[in-house]
C-alpha cells in the first residue's frame, strides 16, 4: 500500500472516468499494465482491436479540476491502492478504484454496521431503525446506510451523534433525495459521505446497486429492518452474503408486504433482530480482530500469441455471446482457449462498448 503522488492520482482518476472503463476493467488494466499512466496509453489501441472507435479519455486538466473542486468542498479522493482505503471494500466485487469522501474520513477506519430498509417504511419500522442505530453507534459501531427515505434516514438520524456514514448513488455533492438536505449537512458535519461517482453526478437507477455493494463492503454486517421482495435492501443483503458479511433481519407481519423480504432472509438463515444486543452478540466473536478479506490472485491476462489466434478466439467469443448474460467461466469453457486470452478479448470488447457486464461475473452483448 502507498500514497499516490498528485500526478498518479490524476492518472487514476482519468482512467476511472474513461469511457467504457468500469471497476472490473480498471482492475484488469492495472494488473496488466502496472500503472494507470501505462494503461491510459494502451486503452485506445485495445478499443480499436475490440472493434470500437476512439474512447473519450478525460484530460489531465479535467482530472485536476475535479480534484480541486472536491478539495474546495473539504473532501478528498482515496484510491484502492492507498493505505487509508477502507479494507472492507476489497470484498466489494468489483471494488471501486476510487472513492470521494466528505466529512470525517477517519470514521472509515472504524468498525461499521449497515442498517437498511424500505423507503416507504412504517412508523414503527422507522422508530426501530432509529433505536437500533442509536444503540449500535453508542456501542462503538459506525452506522452506514444509503441516505434514502424511510429506514435509511431514520438510521442516520439515530447514529448521528456517535458516528454515521452515508454512501450515495450520485456525486458526494449531490443531495438526494432533496428533502434530506438538512440530514446531508448534518452528516457532512458530524459523519462522512462516500461515493464512487463523479462530482455533480445525478443518481440514476443503475447507480443504486453499485452504491449498495459499497454499503455492504464497508460493514461487518447488514441489518434489514423492512424490505419488500425485490427491494434494494435485499440487493445489499445479497452483496453482503457474497462478501462474507453477517446478515440480520427484523421480523414483521406476514400481512405487510414491507416485511416479506426480511422474513425471507430469516427463513434463509439470517439472524433475528429485536434489539441492538442481538447484533452485538453475533458480532462479538469477530469484533476486535483484523477482519481483512484475503487478497485474491489477480494474475494479469496472458498476451495473445499472434493475431491469427486472437482473431480465432475473438470469433468464438462473439459466437458464444448473446443478449442474455453468460458467466465468464462458462464462456471460457465454450471457447476452449486460455483464460487470459479470453479475458483480453472481453477487455477489448468492453472498451469498444460492445459488451456489458452483469452481477455474478457475467457478460452479454451491450
Amino acid at each position: 500500500m502507498s500514497v499516490l503522488s498528485d500526478a498518479e492520482r490524476r492518472d487514476w482518476l482519468r482512467l476511472a472516468r474513461t469511457q467504457n472503463v468500469g471497476p472490473v476493467t480498471f482492475a484488469q488494466l492495472i494488473a496488466r499494465f502496472g500503472s494507470a499512466r501505462a494503461a491510459l496509453a494502451e486503452v485506445p489501441r485495445l478499443a480499436r482491436r475490440g472493434g470500437g472507435e476512439t474512447l473519450r479519455i478525460p484530460g489531465d486538466d479535467e482530472a485536476a479540476r475535479e480534484l480541486a473542486a472536491l478539495a474546495k468542498l473539504g473532501g478528498r479522493m482515496i484510491a484502492s491502492c492507498e493505505g487509508d482505503y477502507p479494507h472492507g471494500l476489497s470484498a466489494a466485487e468489483p471494488a471501486p478504484p476510487i472513492i470521494s469522501i466528505l466529512g470525517h474520513g477517519t470514521l472509515l477506519a472504524r468498525e461499521m454496521i449497515a442498517v437498511v430498509g424500505a423507503r416507504n417504511a412504517s412508523a414503527l419500522g422507522r422508530k426501530l431503525a432509529h433505536t437500533l442505530a442509536r444503540d449500535l453507534s453508542q456501542a462503538g459501531l459506525v452506522v452506514v446506510s444509503g441516505m434514502a427515505r424511510g429506514i435509511d434516514t431514520a438510521a442516520h438520524d439515530g447514529a448521528l451523534d456517535n458516528g454515521t456514514c452515508a454512501v450515495v448513488a450520485g456525486g458526494v455533492d449531490n443531495i438526494y433525495p432533496p428533502e434530506n438536505a438538512k440530514l446531508y449537512e448534518a452528516i457532512r458535519t458530524q459523519g462522512c459521505i462516500v461515493s464512487e461517482m463523479p462530482l455533480g453526478q445525478t443518481p440514476q437507477a443503475r447507480h443504486f446497486p453499485r452504491r449498495n455493494r459499497i454499503i455492504s463492503g464497508l460493514a461487518r454486517g447488514v441489518v434489514v429492518v423492512e424490505a419488500a421482495e425485490g427491494s434494494g435492501s435485499l440487493i445489499t443483503a445479497r452483496f453482503a452474503l457474497e462478501q462474507g458479511r453477517e446478515i440480520f433481519a427484523v421480523p414483521g407481519s406476514p400481512l405487510d408486504p414491507r416485511a416479506k423480504g426480511a422474513n425471507r432472509l430469516l427463513r434463509d438463515g439470517a439472524t433475528l433482530v429485536e434489539s441492538a444486543d442481538d447484533v452485538l452478540a453475533a458480532l462479538h466473536p469477530i469484533l476486535g480482530r483484523d477482519f481483512r478479506e484475503p487478497e485474491r490472485d489477480r494474475a494479469p491476462p496472458s498476451a495473445l500469441a499472434d493475431e491469427a489466434e486472437a482473431d480465432r478466439i475473438r470469433t468464438k467469443v462473439e459466437e458464444a455471446l448473446g443478449p442474455a448474460p453468460i458467466a465468464v467461466d462458462e464462456l471460457v469453457r465454450f471457447v476452449g482457449a486460455p483464460t487470459g486470452a479470453v479475458l483480453t478479448i472481453l477487455l477489448e470488447m468492453e472498451l469498444a462498448g460492445r459488451i456489458a457486464r452483469h452481477p455474478g461475473n457475467q457478460v452479454s452483448w451491450a
